[in-house]
């Protein structure tokens, strides 16, 4: 018989309410060939939850009541680090792989791989993110899951759109920025209300970017982040309310990527002033600046790169400080700068004066790049809170929930194990 903690209580004592309806029409869901699951006895799910941009001071501002809950009957850590560089798609792939961005390949929002000559990878480049030779450098969960015959859901997670290593998850969506928070939930418990099969899905996650958007607008703490906070934390206690009304148990993980620093058009390094024109190409810039170099001026580059630099330290590729654990992967670019929390690198003066409210992709051990963890359901102890740990161990807890023995990564689940019931 399950033991009954956590949200397991907080599920039943709210069973029998209706789940709100949706304020936007659902996604379109994107059905994938899978094996159908085969396991007799039926699986607590679990929803792997992603509030983008979720610093763990949020949580202790009075805007979070569902998230609060969820903390305080279950598992909460005092921070979690995010891996190097600290942006939204190296971490979502660190969170389901285990792996640091440079050993899984996703090792920027922007970058370029000569493997794949002609492309450049962003967030908006649809034909990239959903191009496998991008994410098969590394095995995310869903796919193991889905080779052991367990079902997957994905609502928006990064990666999840294409098909890595040639699979896809059972449900996904294609990514729709403009879909509410309250939309995207309403899908997932859609997905589970249409299930089919007996044992239903063993892995789902669902992903908000509210919270990063309002950040990089106004900054971190401002009105329109306190405004987006309370409308994520909405939507998650819909999905609490959501799965008592179904009668569903789950082991709910949140989790966000990175936290948010205050930036301003006032603290910005200006590449183009700090090199010869000419020298470089820009492959990307902001908190962090990669570069290439003009054929035949590395030298010249060099002199005026690797020199000391008031709020921003330059390396050649390999000699990237080990504390970032970054450089070895072959689309790191050639050159690397990083900026001090707070400081902007950039390209050009048109993109100096657009520096505004607040960014990531700080030095990961940088305060306000901090991300937040929190667990509850059946299988977490209650009222437990964790000292800081890296991203990377959350995925060997997340297999060891689906009841998978975890790939070779760069986490350990002996540092979250405290966390578990056994």
């Amino acid at each position: 018989m399950t033991r009954l903690t956590g949200l397991t209580l907080l599920l039943l004592a709210t069973a029998g309410a209706p789940a709100s309806a949706a304020t936007t029409p659902p996604a379109a869901s994107v059905p994938a060939s899978a094996a159908s699951a085969t396991t007799a006895v039926p699986r607590t799910p679990v929803i792997l939850i992603s509030i983008d941009g979720l610093r763990p001071d949020d949580l202790d501002r009075g805007v979070t009541p569902h998230l609060s809950r969820l903390a305080a009957q279950g598992v909460r850590a005092e921070a979690m680090r995010p891996s190097f560089p600290t942006k939204t798609f190296p971490n979502h792939y660190t969170l389901v792989t285990g792996l640091r961005p440079d050993h899984h390949g996703v090792v920027d929002n922007t970058m370029e791989d000569a493997a794949i000559p002609g492309v450049r990878f962003t967030l908006s480049n649809v034909a990239a993110v959903t191009d496998r030779r991008w994410w098969d450098q590394a095995e995310p969960i869903w796919v193991t899951a889905e080779k052991h015959h367990i079902r997957t859901a994905t609502m928006f997670w990064p990666g999840s759109e294409a098909a890595i290593q040639g699979v896809r998850p059972t449900r996904y969506a294609v990514f729709d920025g403009k879909l509410s928070a309250d939309g995207r939930t309403d899908q997932l418990l859609s997905w589970i209300d249409h299930d089919d099969d007996s044992d239903g899905f063993g892995f789902l996650t669902l992903y908000f970017d509210d919270v990063d958007h309002a950040g990089h607008e106004q900054g971190p703490g401002s009105a329109m982040v306190m405004d987006a906070l309370a409308q994520v934390d909405r939507a998650v206690g819909r999905l609490v309310d959501g799965l008592a009304a179904r009668q569903r148990v789950a082991n709910l993980v949140v989790v966000s990527d990175h936290g948010m620093a205050p930036v301003s058009a006032s603290r910005v390094v200006r590449l183009d002033r700090m090199l010869p024109s000419g020298s470089y190409r820009v492959v990307s810039s902001g908190p962090f600046a990669g570069l290439e170099p003009t054929p035949g001026r590395e030298a010249e580059l060099e002199a005026a790169l690797l020199q000391p630099h008031e709020h921003a330290e330059c390396w050649r590729k390999a000699e990237i400080p080990a504390r970032l654990a970054y450089g070895r992967n072959a689309r790191v670019p050639s050159y690397f700068c990083l900026a001090e929390p707070g400081w902007t690198l950039s390209a050009s003066e048109a993109s100096a004066r657009r520096t505004k409210g607040g960014a990531h992709g700080y030095d990961q051990q940088a305060p306000d790049m901090r991300a937040t963890f929190i667990a509850s359901g059946p299988a977490f102890k209650s009222g437990v809170v964790l000292p800081p740990f890296d991203n990377v161990d959350v995925y060997p807890l997340l297999m060891q929930l689906i009841g998978l023995t975890p790939l070779p990564s760069d986490g350990q689940l002996e540092t979250l194990r405290p966390a578990l019931q056994r």
